[in-house]
């Protein structure tokens, strides 16, 4: 795993992404190595180290996306979850949020 998957793989465009959301700051899309049958990963498309350094700004933007995404997934569904990671359980060092639901694939 990179040190950050998300500015060198994704948001380069070396990693190809079916995305759900974008908006000039954010990007939401379909994981591309799901946990759970439904997988989104939202991230800002500016480096951000993790939740704990993000700016209120930016945040705000993030959130608006992950209810977004998390509305439409348990319209959908009848459940969601969303998950950020910090420190030692965070693989890639840049901000994002998981929003899933279902049984785990893996």
């Amino acid at each position: 795993m990179t040190e950050d998957f998300y500015c060198e793989e994704v948001l380069s465009g070396k990693t190809v992404v079916k995305k759900v959301l974008e908006t000039d700051n954010v990007l939401a899309y379909h994981h591309t190595r799901p946990f759970w049958e439904t997988h989104i990963v939202v991230i800002p498309k500016t480096h951000v180290d993790s939740l704990l350094t993000v700016e209120k700004e930016m945040l705000a933007e993030l959130l608006d996306a992950v209810k977004t995404v998390a509305t439409s997934i348990l319209n959908e569904k009848a459940a969601a979850r969303v998950l950020t990671n910090l420190g030692d359980y965070q693989d890639s060092k840049h901000l994002h949020f998981h929003v899933s639901s279902g049984e785990k694939t893996r």
